[in-house]
Order: C-alpha cells, then structure tokens, then sequence
C-alpha cells in the first residue's frame, strides 16, 4: 500500500502526484516587481524536487502591495514578461504544476530585506513608501502609521488583485492561493488588533470577514471554473483578544460556500506581541480542526521536517497534504528522500537517474521528466 503522502490529491480539477506542496518564499530579489535570473535558478531547483505542487512565492498586486522594494510582482507587463519566461522554461523541463500566491503587504509593506534588519522603510526613502491598512495602526512601535483605506481605496485594491489574477491566468497558472495570513494585508482585516473600523468592514466577525471575502470571490470569478484557488490563512494572532481560532473555522466555513477549493494553515505574524509555542509540527492541531469542522481539504504547514512526521500527520487525518517551506531550501531534494525512507516513488529527471541509491532501485518513476 502507498504511503498515503505519495498518494494523488485532486484540487478542483488539477490532479497532484502527491500531497508534498512546496509553500511560497519570498526571495527579495525582484527588480520593479520583475522576476530575475535568481528565480530562474531557485524555482528551477524547486520544480526538480519532486514534489506535487510548485507554489511561488507571495506576488503583489500593486508596487506599493510588496512587503519590499525587492519584492515579485506580477502588476504590470514587465512582470508578466519576466516570470513568463521563468516559467517557460521550467516547463519545458518539469511537469510539476505551479500555483501562485497573490498577495498585498498592507501595513507590513515599504521593508528592508529580512538579512537587512526588515525594519520598516520610511516613504521618504528611494526603497520606502506609505503604506496602506484597514485603520492606522502601525505594525511596530515607532513605525509610521499606515493610510487607512477609504471606499474608493479599497475598490482599487480588488480591481488589482482581479488584475493579477487575470495576469496570472494567461501565464497559464495551474492554481492560485490568496494570501490572508502572517499579519499581510486581509489578515489585518481579520483581527481586531489591527481592524478598529466602525463601517461595515471592522467591528463584528462578519464585518471583518467582509473585504477578504469579497476578494477571494473577486479572485475566484476571473478564474476558470475547475482551476483551484483557495487562501492561506494565520488560524491566531498568537495574542490575548486577537484572531483567534474559533473565528478561523467560522472564516473557514465562509470560504468553503464561496467555493474554496482547500484551505492553507498557518498562524501569526501580526503582532509584536505574539508567543508562539514552537515544537515540530506546531500548527497542525489548527489544520485539524479546521478540517474536522468544515470538510475542507486542508493544508498543514509549520516545522513539519521528518518524512514519517509528514505521513502520520495525513494517515491520522489531522490534514490532507502537508506544506515544506525551509525544509525545502535546506533540502530542496526532500520529497526524493521521504520517497525512499517511506517505500514510495517519486518523479524525477531522467539525467538525474543515476544518482539513485542501489538499495532504491526503484525510487523514481519512469516518466518525461526532463526530456526534451
């Protein structure tokens, strides 16, 4: 019997050759938003790994929806040339599927590099701007307060993320994840330390829900019917009286009406002031319930390291595919070894074949893999 990690995994109507997702990364190493030759290496590496789904990393919708100066994008048609042929090429090499995360910085946005200190850039700066966010609170002390979005604000920011979509679409993108996790911009949304609205977007649970929602349905109508999208979502703040759990599933069940395809779990990110209790596996109980009480297919992500780990997590039914961020740039041949350390196959590039161990003769599947 398969490994249930290397068993196929259907979203929508993309079938998966296993539930191994690679989760998106940012990189920091974009030119006004336009892929580089970094990327053309880093996800070339990526779509090698054998791995069920290729995810790239967070893709503003708009310059000032990066996180940094140095950030993806995929706004204008310099950004749409620049990943098209990053992703020609990988298809000319690898079938692995690709999906991309749309995404928007709000508050977090106008940042220096993590290696750089990822403190917050001033607007006054060649590399900063204002940023922009459901009221002005400013994610860290000392930080400048961000723009709080007005009506015609926030119908820009659907009309881009609808325009990203679109971009994304004729760059023949297999699936698309809307990013609403780890303190961006419809997180803040979400959580009431950082959404002190009193119109119809900020105060009650359905209020906050609303501007999300309306961009996930915004997203999902400009995408053809059977292609998945679903949403990355940070189950808590990590804070006393901040987004919490119970609020999740209830946003969880919200997304599953309006047609989401899975549900990505992660947590925090929001708030300085978050304690995060740190262990393998640690946001996985957050997968599990969300998938107990909604049926949604559901991703789990977080210190999931060990190939048996990754398993049991799935044989359990605490989720029904895991996601590998670090794990992956540590070892970005990690689903070649959990194959082997758990008796599966795996595909592979056939001028790679003859790396394999003796003792896993039949490791990797016969397939196009590689072939011109």
């Amino acid at each position: 019997m398969s490994p249930r990690l290397f068993t196929p995994l259907r979203l929508g109507d993309l079938d998966l050759d296993n539930r191994i997702l690679i989760a998106p990364m940012c990189q920091y190493s974009a030119t006004a938003g336009e892929a580089s030759d970094w990327h053309m290496m880093h996800l070339g590496q990526l779509a090698m790994s054998g791995a069920g789904l290729l995810t790239l990393e967070a893709t503003a919708v708009s310059p000032e929806a990066r996180i940094t100066d140095w950030d993806l994008g995929l706004y204008s048609d310099g950004c749409e040339r620049a990943l098209a042929r990053v992703l020609d090429a990988i298809r000319e090499y690898s079938p692995i599927p690709s999906c991309i995360q749309i995404a928007h910085a709000g508050r977090k946005a106008s940042s220096e590099r993590p290696w750089a200190g990822g403190a917050q850039i001033s607007p006054e700066s060649p590399h900063g701007w204002r940023t922009e966010a459901p009221s002005p609170i400013p994610h860290g002390e000392g930080e400048v307060a961000p723009h709080a979005l007005t009506a015609s604000d926030l119908k820009k920011i659907r009309d881009d993320f609808v325009a990203t979509t679109k971009r994304a679409m004729r760059l023949g993108i297999d699936a698309v994840e809307v990013h609403g996790a780890h303190g961006y911009l419809l997180h803040q949304f979400l959580s009431p330390l950082s959404n002190q609205r009193t119109d119809e977007y900020g105060g009650s649970l359905q209020n906050r829900m609303r501007f999300p929602l309306e961009i996930f349905d915004a997203v999902r109508e400009v995408v053809p019917s059977g292609k998945p999208v679903w949403l990355r979502v940070s189950a808590t703040d990590w804070v006393e009286d901040g987004w919490s759990l119970d609020e999740t599933v209830a946003f969880a069940q919200a997304l599953k009406a309006s047609g989401a395809a899975a549900i990505h779990v992660s947590s925090g990110g929001l708030s300085n002031q978050q304690k995060i209790a740190l262990g393998p596996g640690y946001q996985v109980p957050f997968a599990e319930r969300i998938k107990a009480e909604t049926g949604l297919t559901t991703i789990a992500v977080g210190l999931i390291t060990e190939p048996r780990q990754a398993e049991d997590i799935l044989a359990e039914g605490k989720a029904d595919a895991v996601s590998l961020a670090r794990a992956m740039l540590y070892d970005p041949r990690w689903p070649w070894h959990a194959a082997g350390a758990l008796g599966a196959e795996v595909r592979a590039p056939k001028q790679y074949w003859r790396c394999q161990p003796r003792e896993l003769k039949h490791l990797f599947k016969d397939t196009q893999f590689g072939q011109r």
